[in-house]
């Protein structure tokens, strides 16, 4: 028996050294291959691209993987808790495979053998980073065994804090959020430290299935699932009982976070910034490289400016009429799944979806769109409200002439019609009025004229409505609104404000074409003064002063405002007949405004990496002496202006002086009033009065915009920059400017001021009624004899009006060009 027992022995010690020595060849050639588990040390996840308004609230989020990176350190221990006890009680005990937790697993699976049950898993958080990170998710042994090899090294060269981080970081918790920060924003809209033990709880439960345990698809596996961590938390004693009965009484509360922009009104600024981070640093940087970026954006100044172009927009579209409905269903049942399945503008949240339930004479009963849950679900309630005659009657009246013009709501509307309301009166109000979205559209900027900050975008009506971008991407002619630059052009070529040029009918003829450009109006005004050109907007005037000056230095001084980057150098073009944008043209008047610096254009301050490294900023201005260490009776600290001169700054003041007379008796007279400030602008209105135009700036405040149809065509009578564009800048700018210090426009150190004969330009008689005071630059002044450009001699004033009736007329009456 001993000598048996001795064989057995043997032979079960040469099994077990054979079963041995495979074991070890088989993990030998299972390890060998191991990835490299040092890249953790060098963990860069994809990570969400932040951008910021210029007060810094959180504008627009971009990112593949919603993620926003997170130390272990700023992680709450109850969040710690919650995902412990979820998924590794024993994490901070076990060398990276807890083999009592595997054992456990290897009897469950054997017990539920042929039950049809799912296999219980025993991976510690420690091997879910190495799946995570390193492996394949294969359900094989070989998988398994690398995961188990791997989990080992891991715990032997990072702390299980570092583990830990690495793994709330990088998990996936559905909803296309990754880490927990993520999450926290996603499901909860809070920040990680605000969340509670049963929110923390459900945000444990996600990794194991996010889909089985989705909010709003399987809120009760959810809930069920979140409550079985709780018990988890309270078994372990991260949470005592009293408060785990509390926390699993409280409902899931997901609120699932809104995926477009986060800040009101901002969508337009939001993509053109992100276009210009693609076009910097490229898609894969934009999605996954976690930058900050603060923007210039003013939020308060982008609301006014968004509500100025809506106001103007509406009420222009609402006196051409009604455009019908926007679309018909069938309202004898219940409407409101048909309605919530019409999309509205997401983005003008002062209007409602409503279908029209019954019409009278007087009223208009409608039904308001229900809301819908995050699972899409329609809300049972259906709300009712009326529009009453008076607050649609400019729907009265058919936009098309597809109907006649009525006199009640009978026959402006019918039952089914889906149309846009606005609420009248408080929160408790059923009254509303008649809304349309505007077939015409515009775009307006503003910006500092000190450091080219973008302030507030607005490229159309509504972004919901049209992604495109009138602002920064339409290209549209700028008309009349170019001619200060043609004036600028002459005054830095020895021409002054008080030049005289003739505003007389005039042909041009080249390569066997007639070009005769007219006044708005058809009328002209004779010899007048460049600031009544400037001030009326005479074309005849302007042509015949960019022939004179020539046309390759209007061309010279367009481009190096940036208005246009090639100018074809053709009297036409003085007229504003190239194609510009709002942006360009904003930036322009910006050098007039600031004296004549040069300036670029941002709708971004600084950019910040992942790591906080600032790999952009705007201001290129240096600043001596602004770090110092201490106080040591130096001198104060200078910013060095180091941008170029484009303009001379007396040029700039002239300009802006005459562009303060168009607002105070020329083509925008009683169109402006922000009650007494310096402000100077100009109108501007392209052929066929396609476009309207206003530009215009205080001294620390530039804003323009246009409007127009989008296939361009005429606006119809009164369409002017003065009818139209101008009370849009006035509503505006009375919102921008009404808490801001009042500023003058400065008179550049050197220039002379003296009366001038408005009509002849030469100098003031003493108590002459008609004169206006004129700047002059050093060495000029007012002409001796009434010279006037486009015609052919020089004669005294006297004489000329004998030889011209036109020009007498002009003198005598001062009859306008009309713009």
């Amino acid at each position: 028996m001993v000598r048996l027992f001795g064989y057995f022995f043997g032979m079960a010690c040469v099994l077990f050294l054979v079963a041995a020595a495979g074991v070890a060849i088989y993990l030998a050639n299972v390890a060998k291959d191991l990835p490299d588990y040092a890249v953790l040390n060098s963990y860069a996840p994809p990570v969400t691209t932040r951008v910021h308004a210029g007060n810094g609230a959180l504008m627009a989020e971009y990112a593949k993987e919603k993620r926003l990176f997170l130390p272990i350190q700023a992680v709450p221990d109850r969040v710690k808790a919650a995902f412990l006890s979820a998924e590794d009680k024993n994490f901070y005990n076990h060398p990276g495979v807890d083999l009592t937790g595997l054992g456990r697993a290897i009897l469950v699976n054997l017990q539920n053998f042929g039950s049809g049950r799912r296999p219980v898993g025993a991976s510690t958080i420690t091997q879910q980073v190495a799946k995570n990170f390193l492996l394949s998710s294969d359900q094989t042994i070989d998988r398994k065994i690398k995961e188990a090899i791997l989990s080992f090294r891991i715990e032997q060269a990072y702390s299980k804090d570092k583990i830990l981080e690495l793994y709330l970081n990088e998990i996936f918790f559905g909803m296309n959020s990754y880490g927990i920060a993520g999450a926290a924003l996603t499901y909860f809209n809070k920040s990680v430290t605000e969340l509670t033990v049963a929110e923390a709880a459900y945000l444990a439960s996600l990794p194991k299935g996010p889909a089985n345990y989705h909010p709003f698809r399987h809120p009760e596996a959810a809930l069920e699932r979140r409550n079985w961590v709780i018990d988890r938390m309270v078994e372990n004693g991260y949470v005592s009982q009293p408060d785990g009965e509390e926390a699993k009484k409280q409902p899931l509360g997901v609120t699932a976070r809104t995926t477009g922009p986060s800040l009101f009104a901002s969508d337009y600024f939001a993509e053109a910034v992100r276009r210009q981070l693609i076009d910097q640093y490229g898609e894969k940087v934009l999605y996954e490289g976690g930058l900050s970026v603060r923007t210039s954006l003013d939020p308060q100044m982008q609301i006014a400016a968004r509500k100025a172009l809506q106001d103007g927009l509406v009420t222009y579209d609402e006196r051409r009429g009604f455009h019908g409905p926007i679309k018909q269903i069938d309202a004898s049942g219940d409407w409101g799944k048909a309605l919530a399945d019409i999309p509205a503008l997401s983005d003008v949240p002062e209007w409602r979806l409503a279908v029209v339930l019954a019409v009278s004479d007087s009223t208009v009963d409608i039904g308001l769109q229900p809301a819908k849950d995050g699972s899409g679900k329609v809300a049972a309630d259906r709300q009712r409200g009326t529009i009453d005659a008076k607050n649609m009657q400019w729907a009265f009246r058919s936009a098309d002439g597809a109907r006649k013009t009525t006199k009640s709501p009978v026959g402006a509307v019918s039952p089914g019609d889906v149309v846009y309301v606005a609420k009248l009166g408080d929160d408790a109000s059923t009254s509303y009025r008649l809304q349309q979205p505007p077939k015409v559209q515009g775009g307006l900027v503003a910006m500092d004229p000190k450091t080219g900050r973008v302030l507030a975008m607005v490229g159309g009506f509504s972004y919901a409505q049209s992604e495109f971008n009138r602002a920064t991407q339409a290209m549209r002619q700028p008309g009349s609104s170019f001619k200060p630059f043609v004036y600028a052009a002459a005054m830095d070529n020895g021409y002054t404000p008080a030049s005289v040029i003739m505003d007389a009918p005039i042909e041009i003829v080249s390569g066997g074409q007639v070009w005769r450009p007219e006044n708005y109006g058809g009328e002209s005004g004779g010899p007048s003064t460049l600031r009544s050109g400037i001030e009326h907007s005479r074309n005849l005037m302007t042509v015949r002063l960019a022939n004179d000056l020539g046309m390759n230095i209007v061309a010279e001084y367009a481009e190096r405002f940036g208005i246009y980057d090639h100018m074809m150098p053709v009297l036409s073009m003085s007229l504003g007949a190239g194609d510009t944008t709002v942006l360009r043209m904003v930036s322009a008047y910006s050098v007039i405004a600031n004296g004549g610096k040069q300036i670029k254009p941002t709708l971004i301050d600084r950019i910040q990496d992942r790591y906080g490294k600032t790999i952009f900023k705007h201001e290129e201005r240096l600043c001596e002496g602004c770090n110092a260490g201490d106080w040591q009776n130096q001198e104060e600290p200078n910013v060095v202006d180091n941008r170029e001169t484009v303009l001379d700054p007396m040029t700039a003041y002239q300009i802006t002086s005459m562009m303060q007379g168009v607002i105070q008796r020329g083509t925008a007279a009683g169109k402006i009033d922000l009650g007494g400030r310096d402000v100077a602008g100009k109108t501007g209105t392209t052929n066929d009065e396609k476009d309207a135009w206003f530009v215009g700036f205080t001294p620390d405040l530039v804003a323009g915009l246009y409007m127009g149809f989008d296939t361009p065509g005429p606006l119809g009578r009164g369409g002017t920059g003065g009818g139209l564009s101008a009370p849009i800048f006035n509503e505006f700018m009375q919102a921008a400017v009404k808490d801001t210090p009042e500023s003058k426009f400065v008179i550049p150190s050197g220039m002379n001021l003296i009366s001038i004969d408005r009509k002849t330009g030469m100098a003031a008689g003493e108590g002459d009624p008609n004169t206006i005071i004129e700047a002059f630059k050093p060495g000029t002044g007012p002409a001796d004899s009434f010279s006037v450009i486009g015609m052919d001699s020089t004669m005294a004033p006297e004489e000329i009006l004998k030889t011209s009736p036109q020009a007498n007329q002009a003198v005598q009456t001062g009859t306008p060009g009309l713009f």
